[in-house]
C-alpha cells in the first residue's frame, strides 16, 4: 500500500545506499506531495498519492521528449532513471489487452453504442483503472472501441 511514510522510508534507504537518482527523485516526489497537501489542506489518501505520482511520471515523460528534441541524451537518460524510481511506487500498469477487456466490460455495462456515449463509459471505467493506466490511453481505447 502506498503512503507518504513508505516514500519517506525509501528516501532514507536511498540516502544510506548513496543512490543519487533515487534520493533526488524521492525528494521531488515528497515535495510534490507536500504541495498537494497544502493545497488540499489535509493529508492525501492513497488515490491522491497515486495521482501525484502519475503527474510526476507524465512530467518526466515530457522531459524525455523535450530532451530528445534538443539532442540531449544525457537528460533523457536521467529522466528515464527517475521514471523507474517513480514506477516502483505505482500499481502494476495494465497491458493494452487488459485495458481493452476492462473497457469492453464498461461499454457493455453502460450500454454504449456510439462515441457520444463515451462520457458514460469513462465514468464507469476510470475508477476501475485508476493508477494503472493513463487517462489519455483509456480515452483512446474507449474511442477506438466505440467507433469500431
Amino acid at each position: 500500500m502506498l503512503s507518504r511514510q513508505s516514500i519517506e522510508q525509501a528516501l532514507k534507504e536511498a540516502m544510506r545506499s548513496n543512490d543519487e537518482v533515487a534520493r533526488r527523485t524521492l525528494r521531488m516526489i515528497l515535495s510534490a506531495i507536500k504541495l498537494a497537501e497544502v493545497e488540499k489542506g489535509a493529508s492525501l489518501d492513497e488515490t491522491a498519492l497515486v495521482a501525484v505520482l502519475q503527474k510526476e511520471l507524465k512530467s518526466r515523460r515530457e522531459s524525455i521528449a523535450d530532451a530528445e528534441k534538443a539532442n540531449r541524451p544525457d537528460l533523457a537518460e536521467a529522466a528515464k532513471a527517475e521514471i523507474a524510481v517513480i514506477e516502483s511506487f505505482l500499481p502494476k500498469q495494465l497491458t493494452l489487452e487488459e485495458l481493452e477487456q476492462i473497457a469492453r466490460e464498461a461499454i457493455l455495462e453502460a450500454n454504449a453504442t456510439t462515441p457520444a456515449d463515451m462520457g458514460k463509459v469513462m465514468k464507469i471505467l476510470m475508477p476501475k483503472v485508476q493508477g494503472r493506466a493513463a487517462g489519455d490511453q483509456v480515452s483512446q481505447m474507449v474511442r477506438k472501441l466505440l467507433q469500431g
